[in-house]
């Protein structure tokens, strides 16, 4: 269990919120499921190391959101009406594909757009001169009204500048990229784990130190030229990347590759 004691000093939000934040997700993800009693304040306090004030300002919460139902002689109660939430699934070998299901059951909101220098890191990737900008947006997608990807691309200007703020808000990038000629062709990835830091932690509605996938993406055209980098923070209770493998060859030279679905 998250204690949290450590973290209601910091400026990451008052304690009860992140408790709230904590007991809305074990409800959502069904740990508590529809009809079940919550564990009392007194031991909800203990677990998270909070004052039973701080329970009873996180029960309220999740109370006026109709996740509970606080019944007197019963304690807190799920609420029936509480849905399990769904899970987005995406396949590594099958990414394209996979990008392209993302963007039609899933809903974007764009928090930032705009031009800029790039980082070292980002310019030796995408190839670019000293000079060249690129443009840095910042978006968080959505499934059943849950975020469940904190997205932060670059783009290079020259390419950037065949769609505007509002195609990005709508449209997926990698449409967008098609659509001004870009021949997609490759993409590189690495993917690993890190903790959620306060920014990233509001935008997916988690609490400030929780484990998130992190994914980071090159893309390139046909001409070996980068397009698109990427760098993607997803909930992995909301989030799940899946490959699947076959075996092939003969003898020894038997092996597991990937297989496209």
């Amino acid at each position: 269990m998250a204690h949290l004691k450590a973290l209601g000093d910091s400026k990451t939000g008052t304690k009860h919120h992140q408790l709230y934040l904590l007991l809305k997700d074990e409800i959502v993800s069904s740990r508590y499921r529809a009809g079940c009693k919550l564990p009392g304040e007194l031991k909800l306090a203990e677990t998270y190391g909070v004052s039973r004030v701080t329970v009873r300002a996180a029960i309220k919460a999740l109370a006026d959101d109709g996740l509970v139902d606080r019944k007197p002689g019963l304690g807190t109660v799920v609420n029936d009406s509480v849905v399990k939430s769904s899970v987005m699934h995406a396949s590594i070998a099958d990414l394209f594909p996979s990008l392209e299901r993302m963007g039609r059951d899933s809903q974007v909101r764009l928090l930032e757009f705009a031009y800029q220098m790039p980082s070292r890191a980002v310019r030796e990737e995408l190839k670019l001169g000293e000079d060249q900008r690129v443009q840095r947006s910042v978006r968080i997608r959505l499934l059943d009204g849950i975020p469940f990807s904190y997205l932060i691309t670059h783009v290079p200007e020259s390419i950037a500048d065949n769609y505007n703020e509002a195609d990005l808000a709508t449209t997926p990038l990698f449409r967008l990229l098609e659509k001004g000629g870009i021949k997609i062709d490759s993409a590189k990835q690495h993917i690993s784990a890190v903790l959620a830091t306060q920014e990233i932690a509001e935008s997916l509605e988690v609490p400030v130190g929780s484990p998130l996938i992190y994914l980071n993406r090159v893309v390139y055209d046909v001409n070996g030229v980068g397009v698109e980098y990427l760098d993607a923070y997803y909930r992995p209770d909301k989030y799940q990347l899946r490959i699947d493998l076959n075996r092939t060859g003969d003898g020894d030279s038997r092996r597991w590759t990937t297989e496209i679905i």
